[in-house]
């Protein structure tokens, strides 16, 4: 499967952004989705995940509360809205698709990535 990430950019601290990440050449309800987030010289961190057929919605504790994971199974697509945004949410945002299996809050855990698009968030 390919993976298609969009929508990232600048944006003041409080503010808004939407990604998205389209997916092709694969049964896209059988894919836990998961973005990830990798700063200047930290880690690959996770952010949220999503599961294939029942949507249960995983986030990370520095998200939980201000970000939306969701997918759109009948469009291949899954989104995450990231919303009271902080200069410390900077980074270079991917997601991830693993097959049919559970949820993993790793990166290893994950067979498919999409180029990542970078979110700035200014103070």
């Amino acid at each position: 499967v390919q993976l298609q990430a969009s929508g990232g950019g600048l944006v003041r601290a409080g503010g808004s952004l939407g990604l998205s990440c389209a997916a092709s050449g694969g049964t896209f309800s059988g894919y836990v989705m998961g973005w990830f987030r990798q700063a200047p010289g930290k880690e690959r961190e996770f952010v949220a995940a999503i599961s294939g057929s029942d949507g249960n919605t995983y986030y990370a504790d520095s998200v939980k509360g201000r970000f939306i994971i969701s997918r759109d199974n009948a469009g291949s697509t899954v989104y995450l809205q990231m919303n009271g945004l902080e200069p410390e949410d900077t980074a270079i945002y991917s997601c991830a698709g693993r097959y049919y299996r559970s949820v993993s809050f790793y990166a290893s855990g994950y067979d498919y990535w999409g180029q990542g698009t970078q979110v700035t968030v200014s103070s």
